[in-house]
């Protein structure tokens, strides 16, 4: 079987300093972690009937489990995302090996769907097996939780056109029609139910509209709606395992192709989530929960929050708190299946202040697919992010006062 690598080479050298960029100084003590997690490896959104069967005559590869929920490989990455983590924290002695967390020093809280719900009990259990850390969230399941529903809130008429613009203006940005071209290409989009029923035969020369509607989510249709669902299921059969013969139909060859067909799904969520307006707006209850956990009540806040939700979230609340730009090595999707945004409360003992860290921490596309086991030998991979509003020393820290800041205006 030939081996495809999702590296970017340019990639890797813009992540270099960021990588290098993760030895603790002496006297530093990690006192605080809120980890915002996206959940692991899941079944395509899209089920068969819907967008997916009706844009290929191919015949789509069945999951052992229902559209969007956890796989029982998910499962098992999540085990070792919570293992690494669990030695990283013990490293740090914000735990101690071999012992049970204290009580209420844990706390996890997940959105209400199956898919959070298991990546957070998953992770618990890797980080603290045997141990009695329950994993709260709603009580009716199959519902989506305020706290990570990134839905639209502002119910007047000029907010809605102003995000309308706003996905409108940030589509823009992306020059899209070779990785249609080739999405077409793979798919025999020229022979699919909707090219041959409803007349629909170019994704490339087709229009998107886009919606910001009260209480629902940002939303698409059109042609970048389509790419985004292809490209995302790929991508999960890719991560599954599957055989390449029956990744893409066997017609993703290398890397390039990889990268062309990427884009669209990077761009999807980056126009939905990602413009100032829409972002600051969906993301602010979760930037709330944040706020109140690192900041507000610091003092009385466990030493470790784990947060599950979805790359709605974590795409928007990058944006809400302005992050720099930010460049994942061994990776093609921005917020990937798994992710997590790091927060970490140190305290520098020698000049008696505390600082903020924020990591990007992940599991590489050969790492999800081979299934490999994470420690602090063979670990995940590490990326130090920076906000606008609190730039990072050299090791990739930031004054606890100006982090404190960020998150007072983003929460106004």
């Amino acid at each position: 079987m030939k081996k495809i690598f999702w590296f970017s080479a340019l990639a890797a050298a813009m992540a270099t300093p960021a990588v290098m960029a993760q030895t603790v100084p002496q006297g530093y003590q990690l006192q605080q972690v809120l980890i915002m997690s996206r959940h692991n490896l899941r079944a395509p959104l899209a089920n068969n009937g819907s967008v997916l069967e009706q844009s290929t005559p191919n015949k789509w590869p069945e999951w052992d489990v229902p559209g969007g929920q956890l796989t029982t490989k998910g499962g098992v990455l999540e085990v070792y995302m919570g293992h690494y983590m669990r030695e990283w924290l013990a490293e740090q002695k914000l735990v101690a090996n071999g012992e049970c967390p204290e009580s209420k020093s844990v706390y996890a809280w997940a959105n209400s769907l199956q898919r959070t719900v298991a990546t957070a009990q998953f992770f618990i259990n890797g980080a603290f097996p045997g141990c009695d850390v329950p994993v709260h969230h709603q009580e009716k399941m199959g519902t989506m939780d305020p706290t990570f529903n990134p839905v639209i809130t502002d119910e007047s008429a000029a907010f809605s056109e102003q995000a309308v613009n706003a996905m409108e203006a940030q589509r823009q940005q992306y020059a899209l029609g070779e990785s249609y071209k080739l999405l077409e290409k793979i798919v025999h989009y020229a022979q699919s139910p909707a090219c041959k029923e409803k007349h629909q035969c170019s994704l490339a020369e087709g229009k998107d509209t886009f919606s910001a509607k009260y209480q629902q989510e940002p939303g698409a249709s059109g042609p970048l709606k389509v790419g985004n669902s292809l490209v995302d299921a790929f991508t999960l059969q890719y991560y599954e395992g599957m055989p390449m013969d029956q990744v893409a139909w066997g017609e993703i060859k290398n890397e390039q192709q990889w990268q062309t067909l990427s884009k669209l799904k990077n761009s999807y969520q980056d126009t939905l989530f990602t413009s100032a307006d829409v972002a600051r707006n969906v993301a602010k209850p979760l930037v709330k929960y944040i706020d109140k956990t690192l900041v507000e009540e610091v003092g009385s806040a466990p030493k470790i929050t784990l947060l599950v939700g979805h790359d709605s979230n974590i795409a928007s609340l990058l944006t809400a708190l302005d992050f720099t730009p930010y460049q994942l090595h061994d990776q093609h999707e921005r917020t990937p299946i798994g992710g997590k945004i790091v927060f970490q409360r140190w305290h520098d003992t020698a000049g008696k202040r505390d600082l903020m860290k924020i990591e990007y921490v992940y599991q590489s596309s050969e790492q999800l697919r081979n299934t490999q086991p994470l420690t602090l030998k063979s670990p995940a991979q590490r990326v130090t992010l920076a906000l606008k509003g609190c730039p990072v020393d050299n090791a990739g820290f930031c004054p606890i006062e100006k982090f404190n800041a960020v998150m007072r205006d983003a929460a106004k």
